[in-house]
């Protein structure tokens, strides 16, 4: 039988109860964000998209790019951060944030992540605004990287934070196979 069969067994997590929100601050580049949205239906996470697209994500357009997952994907749209905010707060009253920035000065491995936290990312061309950096200078953190690159690739950056988010909170600690 072929290994991408419905039947083949994977390793599997149990369920979260609480969700871990992953967040794109205006994202500009479509297969970055298909590739965060397959992390987020694989993870249970909850993807917020926040203030004006490089894309469209109607269902024409993720067809059409190849995204065939899109209807397992709990995504929601924001004008801006104000109104982000807002909805995660009402949904998770005790997550934090952590806005990643690769010119943080604190590691993500020390922000003490837990389910229900709001992971929040930039754009792909010039990261998190400078003000909202300052507005939430004490949740900033970053990906310490061994090379001198001036950055990670955005999915690459949602993928560590989020397995080690989920990793941390000991999520990932019974598996089985189904």
């Amino acid at each position: 039988m072929p290994r991408t069969s419905e039947t083949t067994l994977r390793l599997r997590a149990k369920p979260v109860e609480k969700r871990l929100h992953i967040v794109l601050v205006e994202p500009e580049i479509p297969p970055n964000t298909g590739a965060i949205a397959r992390l987020a239906a694989a993870t249970s996470s909850r993807l917020h998209l926040v203030g004006q697209l490089g894309f469209r994500i109607d269902e024409h357009s993720v067809r059409r790019a190849g995204v065939d997952y899109w209807h397992l994907v709990d995504v929601h749209t924001h004008p801006d951060f104000a109104h982000f905010l807002h909805a995660f707060r009402k949904d998770s009253p005790e997550g934090r944030l952590h806005l990643f920035s690769a010119t943080a000065d604190k590691s993500y491995l020390r922000a003490g992540m837990a389910l229900g936290d709001a992971l929040v990312f930039g754009r792909e061309s010039v990261g998190l605004p400078d003000d909202l950096l300052a507005a939430h200078s004490e949740s900033v953190v970053g990906i310490p990287t061994l090379g001198k690159v001036r950055s990670l690739n955005l999915a690459n950056a949602v993928g560590i934070a989020l397995f080690e988010a989920l990793r941390g909170a000991g999520a990932l600690d019974e598996v089985f196979l189904a």
